[in-house]
């Protein structure tokens, strides 16, 4: 079975990944029932399929209005490589292959070094002047070669990957083909210690067995390393040095290129090619060079750009880990609070117990129950809310009447409605049809919703709050409001809101009710949109699409909220 990884890298659903395999078609769009769902209103309900023909994984438009494009390029069907990227409306995803399916990735165990330790004799090596080698050799009349391999290293450098040592790789085979060397590898420094590390590796046009390790001059790599400039044997033959035991000439090494890899503070490892002639033939001083100056300027800036590369992939891995150690610290800070604080509600609940036991009080105990009853709820709540959060989800989508769902909700909220003194109202909307939605997604975002306007007008003179259901048959989208008359909600914290932790009810509200209500209508399609302001109450409308049986493509239609009317009193 073919895997690969579809990441979304720009628009609403930017760092979603979805997992696809060649068992299964993947249907692309803003639908429900699409497999990978994007928030984004330019994509079409269901935008593109994704099938596999039994060797490659092919993508094909399903007659979006605003079409599909794979690497900026327009198409209609397209076979997918490994680091395409896809475009529908404004998100943009990478396609990656699974890692079994790449190339096998280097060994350590295919490198070699020869210690050949004597001091390098100047005269055999052409080298640059300066620490970073770029300064000193400037290329002025660079050849045609290395202007297209710096153009396809630009191109590599921002083609979406699995793994650094992938792009490190694709730069080497780039390099190999342009400098005419017949092996070459990279190699990076160890981060504890100078022991270098083989990280790509290609013979080439080498002959030698696949089994055979590439042999690496020592000598060479640790010049480079020390002095931080970059070398060319000219011809190991010319040096007495290689002539015995573990020499480069015996080792079938001609000519050697050597560039230092240095990112902006630190040398992080270098960039080493070779060309290969047998024994006897190195003897003869009548081989003609293959390596030269040009082949030496174009090397050194290759290796600077790879070595740039992972530069800025060390430092976002350590952004990301710093981010997420942050995001686990304020996690915990404020789950704590929260959890301390139920802890409280349900230790005073058990005292009340214990005392009305002690007097054999039926009063204390019953309300000693209650406050244990509620707190056990607040628990609940929190959990079911956090793992609702915590992970991407499909919707479960069954046929369910919208009517009955919300009513359930008015149902369940009229309890805490009557406890504060507010009266909870549901308007059935007429003429809402069957639909295919999470009856039990949908029933806990508008929960969450409710219960937040519960609060919002909990002690105020004449609270109310009021359900309705709505369906725009224009646009096929189904509609429920929440509104409420409460002290409202200024325009400049309407984001805010949505925030994960943002609560504005102190001990109250956990902070993660709103975002999960969002969540779930974005996994349906829809959004949440907020209305009114600072003494006016507030109105919540949630709309998504209508769900059905068969799926089909339709034309994209604005919603319309102004289906459900706003209440005229509250």
């Amino acid at each position: 079975m073919f895997r690969a990884t579809l990441l979304v890298i720009n628009g609403a659903n930017r760092g979603s990944r979805y997992e696809i395999s060649s068992v299964l078609d993947v249907v692309i769009g803003r639908s429900v029932g699409c497999n990978l769902r994007l928030d984004d209103s330019e994509v079409s309900r269901h935008h593109a399929r994704i099938t596999h023909n039994g060797t490659d994984f092919v993508l094909n438009d399903l007659k979006s209005a605003n079409g599909t494009k794979v690497n900026g390029q327009s198409v209609a069907e397209r076979v997918l490589a490994n680091g395409d990227s896809l475009q529908f409306g404004s998100s943009v995803i990478a396609f990656q292959l699974a890692e079994s399916h790449h190339p096998p990735v280097v060994s350590a165990n295919q490198i070699r070094f020869i210690e050949d330790g004597r001091p390098l004799d100047s005269s055999v090596f052409a080298q640059t002047v300066g620490v970073n080698g770029v300064n000193a050799m400037p290329l002025q009349g660079a050849p045609k070669t290395g202007l297209e391999l710096l153009y396809h290293v630009a191109e590599e450098l921002v083609t979406p990957v699995h793994s650094l040592e992938e792009l490190l790789q694709r730069i080497l085979d780039l390099t190999m083909n342009a400098v005419n060397a017949d092996r070459g590898c990279v190699l990076l420094k160890d981060p504890v210690g100078v022991d270098l590390t083989a990280i790509a590796f290609s013979r080439g046009k080498s002959p030698a067995s696949d089994a055979q390790q590439m042999p690496v001059s020592r000598s060479i790599t640790d010049y480079v390393l020390h002095h931080g400039t970059a070398v060319r044997t000219s011809d190991a033959s010319l040096d007495n040095r290689f002539q015995t035991g573990q020499s480069i000439v015996t080792a079938g090494i001609r000519e050697a290129i050597c560039a230092p890899m240095r990112g902006r503070s630190d040398l992080l490892g270098v960039f080493y090619l070779d060309t290969t002639t047998p024994f006897d033939q190195a003897m003869s001083t009548g081989v003609p060079m293959r390596l030269n100056d040009e082949h030496l300027r174009t090397v050194i800036t290759v290796a600077r750009q790879a070595a740039l590369a992972l530069e800025s992939r060390q430092f976002q891995d350590a952004m990301l880990k710093a981010e997420r150690f942050a995001a686990m610290g304020q996690t915990i800070t404020v789950l704590s609070h929260h959890i301390k604080n139920i802890l409280q509600g349900v230790r005073g609940g058990s005292y009340l117990i214990r005392m009305g036991l002690d007097k054999e009080q039926t009063d204390l105990i019953r309300q000693g129950s209650d406050i244990v009853e509620r707190n056990q709820t607040r628990i609940y709540d929190l959990v079911m809310d956090m793992l609702s959060f915590s992970k991407d989800r499909v919707p479960s989508l069954q046929l369910a009447d919208l009517n009955k769902v919300i009513g359930e909700v008015s149902e369940l909220a009229a309890a805490r409605a009557a406890e504060c003194g507010v009266a909870i109202e549901f308007r059935k909307g007429d003429d809402i049809p069957t639909s295919l939605f999470d009856a039990e997604g949908i029933h806990r975002a508008v929960l969450n919703i409710v219960s937040n306007a519960i609060d919002a007008v909990d002690g105020t003179d004449n609270g109310a709050v009021v359900l309705q259901t709505g369906y725009d048959k224009s646009a096929d989208m189904l509609l429920v409001a929440v509104s409420d008359n409460g002290p409202g909600i200024p325009e400049d914290q309407r984001n805010a809101i949505f925030n994960v932790f943002e609560s504005s009810k102190g001990a109250r509200g956990t902070g993660i009710g709103l975002p999960v209500s969002r969540k779930i209508l974005r996994e349906h399609g829809g959004r949440v949109r907020v209305e009114g302001g600072p003494g006016q109450g507030t109105r919540f409308v949630l709309s998504w699409p209508r769900g059905n049986v068969t799926l089909q493509d339709i034309s994209d239609l604005i919603p319309r909220e102004d289906a459900i009317s706003r209440p005229t009193s509250t």
